[in-house]
């Protein structure tokens, strides 16, 4: 089965994605979804040297709702900055320290980052210790601080239950 499927999270993933994408659950379209859902796999094993390891499955599916809330509440946090007045905006560079060793984890977070509306990672210190992120609003150094706390507590930690 291994041989099969050398990756089965990766070939879920690539079969929904397809369909998500297509919008049709069409003959031609589940036979293209599971052809790529099988060959791409093959194709980018020598890519993944180093399999993920998720340690808990119940912890990924919490931290997905807690991302889901998160990018609700931004998106309408970013459309009142955006649509009010200019001073509303006070963006800034912030440096986040990281506790998170696993790459794959410190991947999930930039990504996190990146898609929650207001936020977007940047950079990756050459030592893996912290993460240069962009905030559309951080008016002053309390305001960073909670950021870094925000991210820490709501991210950093379920992501280090998951992958360490």
């Amino acid at each position: 089965m291994k041989r099969l499927l050398p990756a089965p999270l990766l070939s879920l993933l690539l079969f929904v994605s397809w369909l998500l994408l297509n919008e049709s659950v069409s003959v031609g379209n589940l036979l293209l979804a599971g052809l790529f859902a099988l060959v791409l796999p093959w194709f980018t094993e020598a890519f993944r040297p180093e399999k993920p390891r998720i340690r808990h499955w119940g912890r990924v599916l919490r931290l997905g709702a807690v991302v889901l809330r998160d990018i609700v509440v931004s998106n309408i946090d970013v459309a009142q900055r955006v649509l009010g007045p200019e001073a509303a905006i006070q963006s800034r560079f912030v440096w986040v320290p990281l506790r998170i060793r696993d790459p794959h984890g410190i991947v999930a977070l930039a990504g996190i980052i990146t898609m929650t509306p207001g936020t977007l990672s940047s950079d990756l210190s050459p030592d893996r210790r912290h993460l240069l992120v962009h905030a559309l609003h951080c008016p002053d150094d309390a305001a960073e601080a909670s950021l870094v706390a925000d991210i820490q507590a709501r991210y950093e930690t379920p992501l280090m239950e998951i992958f360490e």
